[in-house]
């Protein structure tokens, strides 16, 4: 596996993220969730089992990752933005991988660049922000908080609290993995580095509040799958949280989405049961 930086700018700064990139063949995308504990290494599960027949990338996300982030007012249109670049850097994909909130933003640019891609395959996919999902809808009080952590000092304070040992426990095991005891020792490890980098809170409450929410309803969410205009594949756990589970059985219900239900498995399926989930992208992407 090689590690390389690619470099991006946005509002006049320069943003160097990392990807990862093993195999040779066609190039398969992978494109980690957007969440306090997320990074591209999330998805070397599965680069390790497709690198055989793929050129496979996995890259961080803007104000994600394991290395030092820029303060900035991230949104869907930065994140939309990067991702167009990134593309545009490696190449076209034969297929594309997103996880969580990424599975939205490759959507929405399939939706804009007709073809882009041979197929897309969405793990877990969501497309609304913890405390959106939460309390139903986008609420007032989620900008007074995003202000709040933006604060020099306070907002390190808050994120401290919100990041500790006992939120991420019950983060986890209500929500992410199906074993709690999984993320621990090495695991936990490597997540909390994710978690203490320098600036890791701006991202990170941005997406819990929904600012990174690319679109604002189910429905539009739907109709960025309907018109993708190509093969998508579902791959989902039945231990999904209900309100994440009720909208990915929505996407489930539209006519040619391919669909891969596990036995088990909750927001990081990709991450604790890479196994079945490889297998079940080594046949969609092959066909």
């Amino acid at each position: 596996m090689i590690t390389r930086e690619l470099l991006w700018s946005w509002q006049d700064r320069d943003v160097v993220l990392a990807l990862d990139e093993a195999g040779r063949g066609p190039l398969v995308l992978l494109l980690p969730a957007l969440s306090s504990i997320s990074t591209r290494a999330e998805m070397h599960p599965l680069m390790g089992r497709l690198e055989s027949h793929y050129r496979v990338v996995a890259l961080d996300w803007p104000g994600f990752g394991t290395g030092p982030r820029p303060g900035l007012p991230w949104t869907p249109d930065a994140l939309s933005a990067f991702l167009s670049h990134a593309l545009a850097q490696l190449g076209r994909p034969h297929g594309v991988v997103a996880a969580g909130h990424a599975a939205t933003y490759v959507l929405h640019h399939a939706a804009q660049h007709p073809g882009f891609a041979d197929r897309i395959a969405l793990v877990a996919p969501t497309w609304r922000g913890p405390l959106p999902t939460m309390t139903g809808g986008e609420r007032p009080w989620f900008a007074k908080i995003r202000r709040l952590f933006a604060l020099p000092g306070l907002g390190h304070l808050l994120y401290r609290l919100n990041v500790s040992a006992f939120v991420v426990r019950r983060m986890v095991s209500g929500h992410v993995y199906s074993d709690p005891a999984w993320l621990s020792g090495e695991r936990l490890t490597d997540k909390r580095k994710v978690m203490d980098a320098k600036g890791a809170r701006f991202a990170s409450v941005a997406f819990v509040t929904g600012a990174l929410d690319r679109v604002a309803s189910r429905a539009e969410f739907l109709s960025l799958a309907e018109g993708a205009g190509v093969p998508i594949l579902l791959v989902y756990g039945d231990e999904t949280p209900r309100r994440s589970l009720a909208e990915m059985e929505a996407l489930a219900a539209l006519p040619g989405v391919a669909i891969v239900r596990l036995a088990r498995g909750k927001l990081a399926l990709h991450e604790e049961f890479p196994h079945d989930v490889a297998a079940a992208l080594q046949l969609f992407l092959a066909t």
